[in-house]
């Protein structure tokens, strides 16, 4: 039985983690819940589930949920409450699928209570992987990666030697406009932008797919986790989405990951591994699947993943200034203040403004963070 608390229990990932807790009832146990402030959706979880401890960040909204709920599981809010799901003595596990930059904190003090890590906040490598990478290697525990991408990449290197391989190749739907020029891009809606073609994906995901700025910071956080220098790791635009990556080794061998574009399954083997267990959530037919093309993408047209790849480049607080003016754009945009191309000229201008700091510290990084969201409320304002 393996016990796991789950950071961002009603998102996206949250929600399907716990299909798959509720599918492995023999292997899995959830002990904590955290959340943002989805009142009602938690206390369906905290009653489902049954964990120790269940927390919404939003204070407000926790003490809500405190008048509601009435049984054994503590209630708290707050960072603090944060805190507390990540480093639960009863989790072995714990699960970060916060969206954003807000995973951070979390995931970082569930490393140093000596917590494996199954790693859905890609933002959370992109704002400090090397110091992610570092408190994993010294409190050695277990780092495995949820995202689809990475969990391709994670298996289809088993059993083979770093220095065997010649480059990654990180697949991409391509998102709702990947056929898309970029005078049809200049008028394109909100919720034109959220129907996603293959997958189903909280809101911010969702438009970081049509921008293909998720797939820039996919690149980043495979640059931690494989330890692999950015030209060796190239995108590929995959409309079928059943490649979910591949790695090419220096023979000229292929290995690649294939399955139904469905989060559960790499979910469940993050959760799983190194074991592999019976899933019920549908399995792949090659023969429905038919063709599966490939395709480079316009770095023209999708300007946020060429800005997304520098920052990674440049190193320093760079990816964490990227991710938080991605962050405020997507904001902006979901909110009807910039148009869809406005993402990535906002991002641009919080670039060529910013500064950087080559080896950051944890409060560097979160400096780097505040900064930059301010930077980009006033361009905002100044601009739009």
């Amino acid at each position: 039985m393996k016990n796991i608390a789950i950071l961002g229990s009603t998102g996206s990932i949250g929600t399907q983690t716990l299909e798959v807790v509720a599918a492995n009832p023999t292997r899995l146990r959830v002990v904590a819940l955290a959340a943002h402030k989805n009142v009602e959706l938690l206390l369906k979880q905290i009653q489902q589930f049954r964990p120790v401890l269940a927390v919404l960040a939003d204070k407000q909204a926790a003490l809500e949920l405190g008048k509601k709920y009435q049984g054994p599981t503590k209630i708290l809010g707050g960072e603090d409450g944060l805190k507390a799901v990540a480093t639960c003595s009863e989790a072995d596990t714990v699960l970060g699928a916060m969206v954003g930059y807000a995973g951070l904190q979390p995931t970082l003090a569930a490393i140093n209570a000596g917590k494996n890590i199954a790693l859905a906040n890609k933002e959370t490598l992109v704002a400090a992987g090397s110091i992610v990478m570092n408190a994993i290697k010294e409190k050695g525990v277990q780092l495995t990666p949820v995202d689809s991408e990475h969990s391709a990449i994670f298996q289809s290197l088993q059993g083979s030697k770093h220095s065997e391989v010649k480059r990654l190749l990180i697949t991409a739907s391509g998102g709702a406009f990947r056929d898309k020029t970029l005078k049809e891009l200049e008028n394109v809606t909100v919720e034109q932008c959220l129907h996603h073609p293959n997958w189903t994906m909280g809101k911010k995901v969702t438009v970081d797919s049509a921008t293909l700025a998720n797939k820039g910071l996919e690149i980043m956080e495979a640059h931690w986790l494989f330890a692999m220098d950015y030209d060796k790791i190239k995108p590929l635009i995959h409309p079928q989405s059943i490649v979910h990556s591949l790695v090419e080794y220096k023979d000229g061998a292929v290995i690649a990951q294939l399955g139904v574009p469905d989060m559960r399954l790499p979910i469940q083997y993050a959760l799983s591994y190194p074991d592999r267990w019976d899933v019920n959530f549908g399995r792949l037919d090659l023969v429905k699947a038919a063709q599966l093309t490939f395709k480079e993408p316009d770095y023209k047209i999708f300007r946020a993943l060429k800005l997304a790849v520098d920052c990674g480049k440049a190193g320093g607080t760079m990816p964490c200034v990227f991710n938080a003016a991605n962050e405020v754009a997507v904001e902006s945009f979901l909110r009807g203040k910039i148009k869809f191309l406005g993402i990535a000229q906002l991002i641009e201008e919080v670039l060529n403004r910013a500064s950087s700091v080559a080896t950051p510290t944890v409060e560097d990084i979160a400096q780097a963070d505040r900064e930059t969201r301010t930077r980009a409320e006033e361009i905002l304002k100044k601009l739009f």
